[in-house]
């Protein structure tokens, strides 16, 4: 049985995730994921909703790559890890070129039906949810494979770090996840299952280096809880207007939010057509426990009305809303450049409750939107927030958990993935034998 990892997308930036796992005469693939850094100011109006206009943006991963090499009619399922964009948003594009089955937990499923529903896309693909800490059997040509989701924490629900199990051993495809003992919303890492896995014998770990650089372990979800609430409840704000912007995908952030909100006897009003997907999903999927103690806006009539009310009544409401990477024409860019009946005043509060994605176009959007923000006098409070990656520390905790015969790192640039590998090195990787560089395109052949 000969093994092969090719690497699609996600390896030479962050973004558009992609990898094909290949099995003798079978093809798995991992995620199917959106560059986002391509999309940013583009409305979706502008975009064109087909893999062509999609491809013509280079927002999508070169999966041309495996038609190349004869690969695309050997696949078998497409497997997603979690509901990020980076990693689902790229199947109504994809995914039709394959005649497989789409696999993602319940929440992660849903989020791709209510993207699709949303901009009149229909895949012809079945779609099959897999709950959480369960598996799956998908059919080769010679062979089955059993597909585990793991659950795993990150900033969205459901995720899963996914095993795929071979006669060689276990491919593990953990992108994204972080190591949260105590989350606000979902269980811990399912460590129990982990550990068992590592037993049974884990070929390759396909991991997640997008903090790898950094020397620290990522702070749990509680500690975002406890600075939105220090910011909350201990900074004068009983006249002042609150605006909060955070990822539109981070539900239990959005619950602690809608939680604050109660406290501080303000209505908690959602606007913005990202959140409103996402919170939807998770309400279908009976993921949202604060539905009734929240309003949600998305139509243009009941945007603009809604937002005349908390003009004139600013602080009776803490309006959630798009806008937390400073994205052009998102509800708070707008907000700041006088297009919408909410109208800054002095001593506002303006909560990202985010960190800005690192790249140049984000960061020049946020510095754009902070400029316009302070002519209004307004007070910011930036990056009261935790990641849901995991830093060096994690990383290390997660291989030493795991011990895979090969360590494969992914989800960034050449010097984040080289912050992995030397890391695996530390630990007793060997380069280019056991720990493995790779670039878009490449393939690994594991021995």
């Amino acid at each position: 049985m000969v093994i092969k990892i090719h690497t699609v997308g996600g390896y030479n930036e962050v973004g558009k995730n992609m990898t094909a796992l290949e099995v003798d005469e079978d093809v798995i693939l991992f995620d199917a994921g959106l560059f986002l850094p391509a999309i940013v100011g583009v409305s979706e109006k502008e975009r064109i909703p087909t893999e062509k206009g999609m491809r013509s943006l280079g927002a999508l991963p070169d999966d041309i790559y495996l038609e190349k090499h004869g690969l695309r009619q050997k696949a078998r399922a497409l497997l997603i890890s979690h509901a990020h964009l980076d990693h689902v948003g790229g199947v109504p594009y994809i995914a039709p070129r394959y005649s497989v089955p789409v696999l993602g937990t319940p929440y992660t499923m849903e989020v791709l039906k209510v993207l699709m529903e949303d901009s009149n896309q229909r895949i012809t693909n079945r779609i099959v949810p897999v709950q959480l800490n369960n598996s799956y059997n998908v059919k080769g040509r010679n062979n089955n494979y059993k597909i585990e989701f793991i659950n795993i924490t990150h900033s969205t629900l459901q995720c899963a770090i996914i095993a795929v199990h071979t006669n060689q051993g276990i491919i593990m495809y953990a992108n994204d996840y972080k190591l949260d003992n105590t989350p606000v919303l979902g269980d811990k890492p399912n460590y129990t299952r982990l550990r068992e896995l590592s037993k049974i014998g884990i070929k390759a770990l396909i991991v997640d280096c997008l903090y790898a650089p950094d020397d620290r372990k990522t702070p749990s979800e509680k500690i975002a809880r406890g600075l939105l609430e220090d910011v909350l409840f201990t900074t004068e704000n009983r006249k002042s207007g609150i605006i909060i912007t955070t990822f539109s995908s981070h539900i239990a952030r959005l619950k602690t939010i809608s939680e604050f909100g109660k406290k501080l006897n303000r209505e908690v009003v959602f606007v913005g057509r990202s959140l409103i997907k996402y919170v939807t999903a998770a309400h279908r999927t009976c993921k949202l426990s604060f539905l009734r103690e929240i309003q949600m806006v998305s139509y243009r009539n009941q945007v603009q009305n809604m937002l005349k009310k908390i003009n004139k009544n600013r602080d009776k409401y803490i309006l959630v809303c798009t806008g937390h990477q400073g994205e052009p024409g998102s509800v708070l860019d707008r907000i700041a450049r006088h297009q919408l009946p909410l109208h800054l005043n002095k001593n506002d509060h303006i909560i990202f409750s985010s960190k800005t994605i690192p790249t140049p176009i984000n960061e020049e959007n946020r510095q754009q939107l902070e400029k316009r923000l302070k002519k209004h006098h307004v007070r910011i409070f930036d990056n009261v927030h935790t990641s849901g990656h995991g830093g060096r520390e994690d990383l290390r905790d997660l291989i030493n958990l795991l011990k895979p015969e090969h360590v494969i790192p992914s989800h960034g640039d050449v010097r984040k993935l080289t912050a992995g590998a030397s890391l695996a090195v530390e630990m007793g990787f060997k380069l280019n034998k056991t720990v493995h560089i790779l670039q878009n395109g490449q393939m690994l052949n594991l021995t």
